[in-house]
């Protein structure tokens, strides 16, 4: 048996998610097809650092899989990548997983990255990757008010009703807003984070780049604990898993 890390980057949006559901096709389910093909036919079974929503992309989902042969790193990517055609998924890079390692687990950090266009026109060319926000943001107030957010908190006004997460005690590292242009691009980074947690700041920041929050209202709906307090779920296009970290002990990538 081999154990490989992968970084996988895919384009969320046919997808139910990351996560096999009964219906509809998932990325697990399409890079588990792919690896099966290279493990003899034989079920392969993947781990993920994050379980994307659908339609969440991802520059650097980490997973783990388990193989009954051995494969030199880069032919193992180069027949994923064949394997997983024309799904918009690709193996970015593959490597030995080290002894004990867990792509969910093992990860101290992860990190995302949201992307509201803030401009008149509707988007074309990034249809399906941001949050078109016609109407002008104030991102310096946006950013004011994200930092309320920082530190660790009970974040239960941020969770979905779903969320199976046992506490919502979380610690937010990072939390930074900024225009680029006609972009507001928001940076979150935690060791980990709530179902729909990222979503659901950003969809209360943009209440406040909008003007129709002061920026200490925030820090109250924080104070809360009451889903009902805070602002909507900001749609899946315009978030983006970009990073997971490990220790250096742990890390297959170092």
């Amino acid at each position: 048996m081999a154990a490989f890390a992968l970084v996988l980057e895919y384009d969320g949006a046919p997808f139910i998610g990351w996560q096999r559901q009964a219906a509809g096709v998932s990325v697990q389910a399409v890079l588990e097809a792919a690896a099966a093909r290279l493990n003899g036919g034989a079920p392969v079974a993947s781990i993920a650092a994050g379980r994307t929503d659908a339609g969440v992309h991802a520059a650097a989902q980490v997973v783990g899989i388990t193989l009954g042969v051995d494969f030199a790193p880069e032919r193992l990517l180069a027949a994923l990548n064949f394997h997983l055609k024309p799904h918009p998924v690709a193996v970015r890079a593959a490597a030995p997983a080290p002894p004990g390692w867990s792509a969910r687990f093992s990860a101290i950090g992860r990190a995302y990255r949201y992307t509201i266009l803030n401009r008149t026109a509707r988007p074309a060319l990034a249809f399906g990757r941001v949050w078109h926000v016609p109407h002008r943001l104030d991102a310096d107030a946006m950013q004011a008010a994200a930092a309320t957010l920082l530190g660790r908190h009970d974040f239960t006004s941020f969770r979905a009703s779903a969320c199976q997460a046992k506490t919502p005690l979380r610690t937010l590292d990072r939390l930074d807003v900024v225009r680029c242009g006609e972009e507001i691009v928001v940076v979150a980074e935690a060791r980990s984070f709530l179902h729909h947690q990222v979503r659901n700041m950003v969809g209360t920041l943009k209440l406040v780049g909008e003007g129709r929050w002061e920026v200490a209202e925030v820090a109250r709906v924080l104070a809360a604990r009451d889903r009902a307090r805070a602002g909507p779920t900001a749609p899946a296009a315009g978030l983006c898993l970009t990073g997971v970290r490990y220790p250096a002990a742990l890390d297959p990538f170092r």
